[in-house]
């Protein structure tokens, strides 16, 4: 699809791409040689404080040991 940048350095994602993404409203931007990518993101309010989250995974009975097995499995899982 051809899309058009503005004056304004703009453009607008065709509704048949953003179908694909209902729930996005924000995008990392990055380039890719000569590519621009654009990655759904999403915002996690200000309000979700490390102190939330630490409280949370003791809620959880967590143990040090799955949090790493966690960290392990999504940097395997994203590549």
């Amino acid at each position: 699809m051809l899309v058009k940048k503005t004056s304004k350095n703009q453009i607008t994602l065709p509704k048949e791409i953003l179908k694909s993404f209902p729930s996005a409203e924000y995008f990392e931007v990055k380039t890719e040689g000569d590519r621009i990518v654009l990655i759904p993101v999403k915002v996690v309010p200000s309000s979700l404080t490390i102190e939330k989250i630490r409280n949370k995974i003791k809620e959880a009975r967590l143990k040090e040991e799955d949090i790493k097995e966690a960290i392990r499995w999504a940097r395997k899982s994203s590549k």
